[in-house]
């Protein structure tokens, strides 16, 4: 828990002094500067001669057409110093249900990313490599945020590095905004600051455009992991600290009124997408970006979903701050690292990281990392992807300036859709770790009791919330608390 906090206590520290909003600006940069191809000043010492593999699982999916041929280009790069090696497309979705028998047969990735939530199973279970030498060697291990560096540890070693942070905040399809004449004077959303302006809008929107106003999730984890978020608006703490050992707070009076507010949104206002128990990470993106919801929880790191995943135009999208409820306003605060399977070689590990140099993702300010940062962002341009600060994991100033300026340079939005947003996460006190304990268990839990609460209008909120706490304090004594 302790390192959590500092996380975040960090992460506000760097969003103040590193990130200025970048302004209105729209793009008029053309992909000149801004490819991969024939970059080679700054590229990575090459490989050893003898010849051998990467498998990454870092690879786009096959659907995301021109993100596979931006991939594509930094592996043209990297084989330039690197021709020993093949580059070995492997896509990979991090999934608790499947990671552990893909590394137990030997099938993982080269390196592959996952949660913030995840690191210290993964290294306790033997499941990644130990990456320290390669990091120093590097000077990367001190170019890491410290609190960052210290989840993805243990004993003092490093298995992973960051790829980037988020902060939950209230996506809203503008059009739905607009058509429902919900715009201000100067053009832009009338969103709601709170949960209850929220559920009002949600039914504004809803009586005046025929779609739903909020989609909530409830299919699986993820339905939890938001739920945690609204529910710390009501005071709510799911996980206690007590003795050295985590206690389950589950059915407190404050994460039962959360759980209240969220019924009332399904039997009372009716503001909900059709079925929320079939509504899960990606299918919430599908109905904010065709317009079938108007409102959906999500972070600075998934912009690419509603708009070139599910058609979005580029100029329709906003994200702002994340209701304020009775009893404060919180941003769930994660990220995701990336990781190397435990049969990775020195060898592998090294190329992997010289591809993430390449890509723009290493805490460097080299010419080719630079090179891989505009491709990045000339690529979401050309796929109506806003370009919009990234949310700082590296604590070398050169690497922040240099982040800055491509985005400023590239930007393709008007900021005014997400300046309030990135406003309030560098508020201090806004971010909020991930519950400690078990955090994917305790989410599991929270979304049963979600579906029970939007498939049963006389559900026994209390009742369910007391089951859902006496689980979670079983999986907290079985996984942690020994």
């Amino acid at each position: 828990m302790k390192k959590m906090k500092r996380l975040v206590s960090m992460l506000i520290c760097i969003l103040l002094v590193a990130t200025t909003l970048v302004g209105c600006k729209k793009n008029e940069t053309s992909a000149v500067g801004a490819t991969t191809e024939g970059v080679t000043a700054g590229v990575p010492a090459a490989a050893p001669a003898e010849k051998f593999q990467i498998k990454l699982g870092i690879w786009p999916e096959d659907t995301l057409t021109d993100d596979v041929k931006l991939h594509e280009g930094y592996v043209k790069t990297f084989n330039e110093k690197h021709p020993n090696v093949e580059v070995i497309p492997a896509y990979y979705k991090y999934a608790t249900d499947t990671f552990v028998s893909l590394a137990e047969s030997g099938n993982l990735p080269t390196i592959f990313d996952t949660w913030f939530t995840e690191p210290q199973k993964l290294i306790n279970g033997g499941f990644v490599a130990d990456i320290t030498d390669e990091l120093k060697a590097r000077g990367w291990d001190t170019a890491m945020n410290p609190s960052i560096r210290d989840m993805l540890s243990k004993d003092g070693r490093i298995y992973g590095l960051p790829r980037d942070g988020y902060a939950l905040g209230l996506m809203l399809n503008v059009e739905l905004f607009e058509e429902a004449g919900l715009i201000d004077a100067n053009g832009y959303p009338q969103y709601p600051k709170t949960w209850a302006e929220l559920a009002e809008t949600a039914k504004t929107i809803k009586d005046k455009t025929g779609q739903a106003g909020f989609c909530l999730l409830a299919k699986d984890g993820a339905g939890g992991w938001h739920f945690s978020n609204i529910a710390w608006g009501f005071g709510a703490t799911f996980t206690l600290e007590k003795d050295g050992k985590y206690v389950a707070n589950v059915n407190s009076p404050e994460a039962i009124a959360a759980m209240d507010y969220v019924k009332s949104l399904k039997w009372d206002y009716d503001v909900l997408t059709a079925d929320p128990t079939n509504e899960d990470w990606g299918t919430g993106f599908g109905a904010l970006g065709t317009g079938t919801a108007a409102m959906y929880m999500a972070a600075n790191d998934a912009v690419n979903q509603p708009t070139q995943v599910n058609g979005l135009p580029v100029d329709k999208l906003s994200i702002v701050p994340i209701p304020a409820g009775p009893k404060g306003q919180y941003s769930l605060s994660g990220g995701t690292p990336y990781m190397f399977s435990k049969d990775a070689t020195p060898e592998q590990i090294n190329a992997a990281l010289d591809y993430l140099e390449i890509m723009g993702k290493a805490p460097v300010a080299t010419e080719v990392a630079i090179a891989g940062m505009k491709a990045d962002d000339q690529n979401k341009v050309n796929n109506n992807v806003p370009v919009i600060p990234r949310f700082p994991c590296w604590v070398d100033q050169k690497v922040l300036d240099a982040e800055k300026a491509v985005t400023e340079e590239y930007s393709n939005v008007d900021m005014k859709l997400y300046n309030d947003y990135f406003n309030l996460i560098k508020t201090n006190g806004n971010l909020r770790a991930e519950e400690p304990g078990s955090a994917q268990d305790l989410y599991a839990e929270l979304t049963k009791v979600l579906q029970a609460v939007i498939t049963d209008k006389n559900a026994d909120i209390p009742a369910l919330m007391k089951t859902a706490n006496d689980n979670y304090q079983e999986m907290l004594d079985q996984k942690v608390n020994k």
